[in-house]
């Protein structure tokens, strides 16, 4: 049932996440290695206090380029105001708010601490799933 299509199941568990003081040096390499378009920034307790994503690192980079400054920290990009969602949420509901030109991807918080992240593609996969065993039940 599609009820039962819950964040929870289809999160990554082991996200690239920052902390604000990190040079956003650091982040790029991080990011290009995981192959994650942006992370959630937390503090020592895994409370999320903002998100740092390429396109906030690429501008950084490239006014450093242009004036051979000192690259930023984390804190000096982050956006502060992070959408979330809870492991409980329902993909179906999370691929809706995806549609009206929403993020891409979203902390998975609990109780104010980060679980994990979900991403367009982990939606695309549980909705994916889901159609299969449909498909599997009318054949």
């Amino acid at each position: 049932m599609p009820e039962n299509l819950k964040v929870r199941d289809y999160m990554l568990m082991r996200p690239v996440c920052f902390t604000a003081k990190q040079p956003i040096a650091e982040v790029v390499h991080s990011l290009l290695e995981h192959k994650q378009l942006g992370a959630p920034v937390i503090d020592e307790q895994k409370h999320v206090i903002g998100w740092i994503s390429e396109q906030d690192c690429l501008k950084s980079l490239l006014e450093a380029t242009y004036h051979c400054e000192t690259v930023s920290l984390v804190e000096d990009l982050m956006r502060s105001d992070v959408l979330s969602v809870g492991p409980d949420t329902s993909i179906l509901e999370l691929a809706q708010s995806m549609l009206m030109q929403k993020p891409k991807m979203y902390p998975v918080i609990e109780q104010g601490k980060l679980l994990g992240l979900i991403t367009r593609e982990e939606v695309l996969a549980g909705i994916d799933k889901h159609l299969h065993s449909c498909y599997k039940q009318v054949s």
